[in-house]
């Protein structure tokens, strides 16, 4: 739990602190610092924002969790943050394409036209955009106990890191290709996702809502127990120690959705997750290259009309 609330936070606080950079940068090219102060005004109200939606969240799901129980609950927040992260990566990856020329052609409106309030509000909505998908993260890793993602030093390392990152980044001492970076990250969060939606199906299998052709394919206990638990009763039950330790496979189990005993049905969401993702992403390039391709052929039909249109100017 505590490397995915890292990388959730790490990535999340480092795309708030580039936007808010792209803004103030922004803002002083035109030479309106004077602007920046309702940025910041706009970020904080957001930060505040984003802890009032962990609050509600965590208020509503803990009620839950006390009026049914708690498996059920944690079977649906994992299906369904497997489904809202994937969307999320899909949605992030298409719309951050244009993301510096939209921010600024916006504030150009704002700064024309002398709206401090459009400033603040601006400012707020797309931090606090990067706050309920973080909520929305740690409600995923944790199986709804967003306090314990809160209080991890996994989320306080991943902060702290992105300040870091952000400040050299804007200092001009370091360069990081952003392109690469969100790819990168986008992937390991993808990789979760599919983590907790077979970590979803094997509960629900667990507690017989859906059955199985084969319950267990395979057994590696014996090399890396899903849990502490797993690991003593093996010791207990063979009189051998597995060679892996169950706090190990604790890990993996919440990262990459591991189980030592999968079923059948667990194997196949597994990898058919994988291929839908890879089919999803390869079906976009395709569109993506036609389109370059379209483009590309129209402007050199206006560039042939252009030079036939000065050959007859030129003749005249």
């Amino acid at each position: 739990m505590e490397l995915q609330a890292l990388l959730i936070t790490f990535r999340e606080t480092l795309e708030a602190l580039l936007i808010l950079g792209i803004i103030i940068t922004f803002l002083k090219r035109m030479n309106h610092p004077e602007y920046t102060k309702y940025v910041w005004l706009g970020a904080g109200l957001a930060l505040v924002a984003s802890l009032g939606v962990a609050f509600v969240f965590q208020v509503v799901l803990t009620s839950f969790s006390m009026m049914a129980s708690q498996i059920y609950l944690k079977i649906s927040i994992m299906l369904i943050s497997s489904m809202l992260l994937t969307h999320m990566v899909f949605w992030m990856a298409k719309n951050s394409r244009d993301m510096k020329g939209k921010l600024e052609g916006k504030l150009k409106t704002y700064v024309t036209a002398g709206s401090v309030i459009g400033m603040v509000i601006h400012s707020f909505l797309v931090i606090l955009r990067e706050g309920v998908e973080t909520v929305f993260f740690f409600v995923a890793i944790t199986g709804g106990n967003i306090q314990l993602a809160l209080q991890s030093w996994g989320a306080l390392a991943g902060i702290v890191i992105a300040a870091v990152v952000s400040y050299f980044f804007f200092k001009g001492t370091m360069r990081i290709s952003l392109k690469t970076f969100f790819r990168v990250t986008g992937a390991m969060i993808i990789v979760i996702a599919a983590g907790l939606l077979v970590q979803g199906v094997g509960m629900m299998q667990d507690v017989g809502i859906i059955g199985s052709v084969m319950p267990q394919v395979y057994d590696v206990t014996w090399l890396l127990p899903e849990h502490p638990t797993d690991y003593t009763q093996y010791l207990r039950d063979t009189g051998t120690a597995p060679l892996i330790s169950g706090d190990v496979g604790i890990f993996f189990t919440a990262l990459l959705g591991y189980a030592a005993t999968p079923s059948i049905e667990e194997i196949l969401v597994y990898f058919g997750y994988f291929a839908v993702i890879f089919l999803l992403l390869w079906t976009r390039k395709s569109e993506s290259s036609q389109k370059k391709q379209v483009d590309k052929k129209t402007t050199q039909v206006v560039e042939d009309a252009k030079v036939v249109h000065s050959k007859k100017v030129v003749n005249v």
